[in-house]
């Protein structure tokens, strides 16, 4: 029998001081906390700054002046979401600030300021106000990743190498962890010719490292440009870099996606050969989807025994593509027994199954497969939906046989109702002129525009009428995608007790 621990004093007064630091804790914090901003106050400095914003700065010192409120921290970064791209009544409201005592800008507060100067796309003013942000020392990294956003944005590259001097001259020094940092941000939203141009441009004083290079490797596959990275990794190894995994991978990708398939398996092969140590799952598993969306199932299959021989177990993702290369393939059994022997499955493997059937016109096999992904309790998303309708109905939709379930009528009429008249009247213009070509059908769209509480009722009447001729599958899609995926309350609670119990999917002879 289990005894109760014995409380001993010493641990009743550990527990009280445990108990009174968490009290003192709240306490600090709760007193750091902002004290809430008055919504009269702050409407009525909103109205004066958007009403007077081209009259005399004095004028509207004056007005502001004579405006009760209390200006705090908070109160400025208020004032300045309600002016998102609005660059004069913030830049006068900044101008008011500075004849106050009591207030005193933070970072916070002034990166505000640069970032709906820059968005507004004043760069003189910009400029102007780089130049004030560094004299008073507020200068953080979210002031550079702004001020190379607003710049880079606006092609203004000689500036963009600029302020790396000019920042310098205010006593913050070059630093190769913040240039890599404004670099991953250009590259990831595809300002990587400009990310480039700032590299060369100050290589005299921040000296590129292998994290530079694998941003600009990833920024130029990012947009589809392979010369320039491939410029940039031989740059890389010249330097005497080596290209990190993540580089490699990117590269590979890359190349796959452009069809140059022989050079993205060479430089695999280059990586086994030469680095065989950084080689893992997350490269295998890249290796072995291209392979298998391929149709090459011999070369998968000696990835992933060399993969099993290195002692990684393969994922779900992993196993997932197999399953998808052999049933696209025809080798439908060896398929299923992939997956049967699967022992947590997710929807990684249901979706390579599925897409495999899919891919040889299997629709309603494909089907049973996700009523069984739903009877063992994996939810679908909505990539699943589409991916099914586009299995049943084509990438274009179809005309229904029955009235009842004419996908046009479906569709358009959910168009009107979104109140999309104008795309639901130039979509009958190409229906009923059949000489032209029928744009593809959206099905993100489709669901898109009916997910709401009508929808709910829509789908489950669509599913009683598409039974009423035939349909089952579809019906059963529509049906669960009504039930769970309508709304958003029911996407954050999706059960399993609303589709009826089918019996476990079987391979199909």
């Amino acid at each position: 029998m289990h005894r109760p621990t014995k409380i001993t004093k010493s641990s009743i007064n550990l527990l009280r001081l445990r108990l009174q630091s968490l009290t003192t804790a709240a306490v600090i914090s709760h007193q750091n906390s902002p004290a809430p901003v008055n919504e009269a106050h702050l409407l009525r400095v909103c109205t004066v700054l958007y009403q007077q914003q081209n009259s005399p700065i004095t004028k509207l010192h004056t007005n502001l002046t004579k405006t009760q409120f209390n200006l705090t921290h908070e109160f400025f970064l208020q004032v300045c979401n309600k002016f998102p791209y609005s660059w004069r009544p913030i830049y006068y409201f900044h101008l008011f600030s500075l004849s106050q005592p009591d207030f005193t800008h933070t970072p916070t507060s002034f990166n505000k300021i640069l970032d709906i100067v820059g968005k507004s796309r004043n760069l003189d003013l910009f400029w102007d106000l780089c130049k004030e942000v560094g004299e008073r020392r507020l200068v953080n990294i979210k002031t550079y990743i702004i001020a190379l956003r607003t710049l880079a944005t606006a092609r203004e590259l000689k500036k963009c190498v600029e302020f790396f001097h000019l920042m310098n001259g205010f006593g913050y020094e070059y630093k190769i962890q913040t240039f890599n940092i404004v670099i991953e941000w250009l590259c990831r939203n595809k300002l990587v010719a400009e990310a480039k141009h700032v590299v060369v441009k100050l290589r005299d004083w921040i000296k590129p490292d292998g994290e530079t290079y694998r941003w600009l490797v990833y920024g130029f596959c990012d947009v589809g440009d392979l010369i320039e990275a491939s410029k940039v990794w031989n740059s890389m190894v010249d330097d005497g870099f080596d290209p990190s995994v993540e580089a490699v991978e990117v590269m590979i990708q890359t190349l796959f996606k452009h069809n140059k398939f022989d050079e993205g398996l060479k430089l695999f092969q280059s990586l086994r050969v030469n680095r065989m140590e950084v080689l893992g799952l997350s490269t295998y598993r890249l290796v072995i989807k291209w392979l298998c969306n391929k149709g090459k199932m011999g070369e998968s299959y000696v990835v992933f025994e060399e993969m099993q021989m290195r002692g990684m177990k393969p994922n779900n993702e992993i196993l997932g593509s197999i399953i998808y290369g052999l049933v696209s393939r025809g080798r439908v059994r060896e398929g299923y027994k992939v997956f049967e022997d699967v022992e947590n499955g997710d929807i990684c493997v249901y979706h390579g199954l599925m897409k495999g059937l899919l891919k040889l016109k299997r629709a309603a096999d494909a089907t049973e497969v996700f009523r069984e992904m739903i009877r063992q309790g994996c939810e679908p998303t909505m990539h699943t939906y589409v991916m099914l309708l586009q299995g049943h109905l084509g990438k274009r939709g179809r005309k229904g046989e029955d009235p009842l379930v004419n996908f046009d009528t479906i569709f358009v009429g959910g168009l009107v109702k979104a109140g999309k008249s104008l795309e639901a009247s130039k979509y009958v213009e190409r229906v009923i002129d059949r000489g032209l070509e029928v744009p593809r059908f959206d099905y993100n769209k489709f669901l898109h525009y009916f997910s709401n509480e009508e929808g709910v009722v829509m789908f489950a009447s669509m599913a009683d009428k598409l039974r009423e001729v035939g349909l089952f599958d579809l019906a059963d899609i529509f049906a669960r995608y009504g039930q769970k995926m309508a709304t958003r309350d029911r996407r954050r609670d999706r059960g399993n007790k609303t589709l009826e119990e089918l019996p476990p999917v079987s391979p199909p002879s």
